[in-house]
């Protein structure tokens, strides 16, 4: 049997993934109880209604979410987003600028690079938000020029955010390289022997969407 771990966190009512961005809101658009007067005695079904900032929860950027002309969320490939060979880079918890040295001895050509900071233990509270380990602009050409296929983290921001500038954005979504973020669980990931996916709902004109990321370990 294979084993399958979850990646991603719990999408909920009200919950605030990034700083000034609105939080959901889940509600019914039919309830159970409403939904009486239109079936059989003892048939319920619930309807459900969400307002949702696209970047909520565990979500995948792709090229459209930094440029214009890149490709949107329904022209990805599923060969781009699921079934990928996966290797993933430990990374100390006292580092915050996680530079290209870290990933020297790490095959990642064609390959979903998953880094672990175990900054994920801070979800949810005020301390997830500020002071979170992010890549260099370095790393992402690192990754870029080794032919990294996907690059995840399960921080705040792949980018450093106490600034304006994303240059790893940039570098990784204008080779068309996709990032998720929010990750977690990856403590419970092999460094490598799995395959991962992190599938978005096929929208036009969406640079970003929530997914269930999740690895498959090799039996």
């Amino acid at each position: 049997m294979k084993k399958l771990i979850d990646l991603s966190h719990t999408v909920e009512d009200g919950l605030i993934t990034y700083k000034g961005l609105p939080a959901p809101i889940i509600c019914d658009y039919l309830s159970r109880e409403d939904s009486k007067k239109h079936y059989a005695e003892g048939t319920t079904f619930q309807i459900g209604k969400i307002e949702m900032c696209s970047n909520t929860g565990t979500y995948l950027d792709s090229p459209f979410h930094r440029y214009e002309d890149g490709k949107d969320l329904s022209e990805l490939t599923l060969e781009s987003l699921a079934s990928l060979e996966g290797i993933k880079v430990v990374i100390d918890e006292d580092v915050s600028a996680i530079d290209k040295e870290h990933f020297l001895d790490v095959e990642v050509r064609d390959r979903a690079v998953l880094v672990q900071t175990n900054w994920s233990r801070y979800w949810n509270t005020e301390e997830y938000y500020e002071g979170h380990p992010f890549l260099t602009e370095a790393a992402a050409i690192y990754l870029r020029d080794r032919g990294a296929k996907l690059v995840g983290i399960d921080a705040y921001n792949i980018d450093d955010s106490s600034g304006k500038e994303r240059p790893v954005h940039s570098t990784l979504l204008g080779a068309e390289i996709l990032i998720v973020e929010h990750m977690c669980n990856l403590q419970a990931v092999p460094v490598s022997g799995f395959k991962f996916y992190a599938v978005p709902v096929k929208v036009k004109g969406f640079g970003t969407f929530p997914v269930r990321a999740f690895a498959e370990l090799e039996p």
